[in-house]
């Protein structure tokens, strides 16, 4: 047999055929192992790693039972009060307050009792206790929670250190990579289930900021707030929710990313709350249309459909009609990842922010607010004289926004725009979900006074052979961005 080495050695002429041949020979001598990793044979060992620092977690809460259903209403002092109350008394028994138990799933991320949950799997709870793998029940105090993003942390007091698992990189997570899934299906503890990532980047509308992995590792009820794991050991994900019309597995789980879940948990074990990063304004979807009709050459990026007074936004002088393609060096593939991406930022941290306008990028700098509860839009303020106007090109009928179309379609006070009084049915338009009381402000990202305006703004670009047209409408779903094909006469 001829080694490699004797090959290279005895073909000094290094022809280029050689080269080619050798280069095969070593890949396929090559063990498979290194070329790319194969599933494990047992997941044994993982598991006998991974199980003791995976807990079970029991909530306990009273429910209140009703007092003296049905007992009719009688004015006070009425004579025939205690008559009554006695009759329901003993005809009617009272429901006693009963105590209510749940179970779920946790896992510890530090030796001195952090320990890692789903918000609701302790929400309303009036007493929590943690179980070990040994069976040691622990009392568990929560230091803090998350709504919006369905996370808990708590603290549990120990005697000994607590075995922890580490927090790994979801994002070099890769669809089709092997994962581990250990936690309290239907009170069972300690179940260890295996599986792939099936799909990243998913949207189950659990939260503004949904960005989970979706996994065939079984998770079931009591699953909740347990760790997904990667073949290292590292905890990548935390297991949610499940998708099953059966309430049992199948095959569709959701795991919120540590990418995501990371951030949130450290600020709760810091301060108990979370502070999210706010930039003040209202986005929509970049579809194909409405990039066509800005000049992108991809329908990307998050469309500004107003900015809030005195928000960050304003004060960095983003306008309606800007299309945000960068957040802080971080790239807006589409609409829904910049709120995800403004939230993580930290507050007070001074960003660059790139934006399409006028057919071209233009870069910003703002300095990113605090996300409040309280947070509204304000509203804008005009008059404008009397006109209608009919625009084949669109299948609309505008007139402008007077006392009586206001007190007509119920417009708010001071709603400035071109009140859209008709829709043809066969228009354009109608399609897009335009109906009468909404109301135009810009038109091809240029404010507009009257009617007049808009049937300008519309000849203008049939002049110039443009196939459609950018409408900014009002209307009961907010304000919103609306590109239109132009219907030719």
């Amino acid at each position: 047999m001829i080694k490699t080495t004797d090959f290279v050695r005895n073909n000094k002429a290094n022809h280029p055929c050689l080269r080619v041949i050798f280069a095969i020979a070593l890949w396929i001598l090559i063990p498979e192992t290194t070329q790319a990793r194969n599933a494990p044979e047992t997941f044994a060992n993982l598991a006998a790693k991974l199980l003791p620092s995976v807990v079970n977690i029991s909530t306990t809460q009273t429910i209140k039972g009703r007092e003296t259903p049905n007992m009719p209403q009688l004015p006070p002092g009425s004579p025939f009060e205690d008559f009554f109350k006695e009759f329901f008394d003993h005809n009617q028994p009272q429901q006693r307050s009963r105590r209510a138990t749940s179970l779920g799933s946790g896992f510890i991320i530090s030796e001195d009792g952090f320990i890692v949950t789903n918000n609701h799997v302790i929400s309303e709870a009036d007493e929590i206790s943690v179980i070990l793998q040994d069976d040691t029940r622990l009392k568990a105090e929560v230091v803090g929670r998350d709504t919006k993003t369905d996370l808990a942390v708590l603290k549990v007091k120990n005697s000994q250190k607590l075995p922890f698992v580490p927090f790994g990189n979801s994002h070099k997570a890769r669809v089709g990579d092997w994962v581990v899934a250990i936690g309290n299906p239907f009170g069972l503890g300690g179940t260890v289930t295996a599986g792939i990532i099936s799909a990243r980047g998913r949207n189950i509308n659990a939260g503004p900021y949904d960005d989970f992995i979706q996994t065939d590792a079984s998770i079931n009820r009591g699953n909740s707030g347990g760790p997904m794991f990667n073949l290292n050991g590292e905890v990548i994900g935390i297991n949610t929710a499940i998708f099953s019309p059966s309430g049992g597995s199948v095959g569709i789980g959701f795991v919120i990313p540590t990418s995501t879940a990371e951030p949130v948990i450290r600020q709760l074990i810091k301060s108990g709350k979370v502070k999210r990063g706010w930039l003040g304004v209202h986005i929509q979807a970049v579809n194909e249309e409405i990039a066509e009709t800005l000049g992108l050459e991809k329908a990307e990026g998050a469309l500004v459909a107003s900015v809030m007074k005195d928000s960050p936004a304003a004060k960095a002088k983003i306008k309606a009609g800007d299309v945000i393609l960068k957040f802080d060096n971080k790239p807006v593939r589409e609409m829904r990842s910049l709120p995800r991406i403004v939230a993580e930022t930290e507050v007070g941290k001074p960003v660059k922010v790139l934006i399409w306008r006028d057919g071209k990028d233009k870069l910003l700098s703002v300095s990113v607010g605090e996300l409040k509860n309280d947070v509204k839009i304000a509203s804008q303020a005009d008059s404008k004289p009397a006109e209608e106007v009919n625009v084949y090109e669109l299948g609309l009928t505008l007139a402008a926004v007077t006392e009586k179309t206001r007190q007509q379609f119920k417009l708010k006070e001071g709603t400035k725009g071109v009140v859209i009084t008709k829709v043809d049915a066969e228009g354009p338009t109608y399609q897009k979900e335009i109906r009468p009381g909404n109301v135009i402000t810009e038109v091809s990202q240029q404010s507009i006074t009257g009617p007049s305006d808009v049937k300008r703004h519309v000849d203008n670009a049939m002049r110039l052979n443009r196939k459609s047209i950018l409408l900014h409408l009002d209307g009961q779903n907010g304000l919103r961005f609306v590109a239109v094909r132009l219907r030719k006469k």
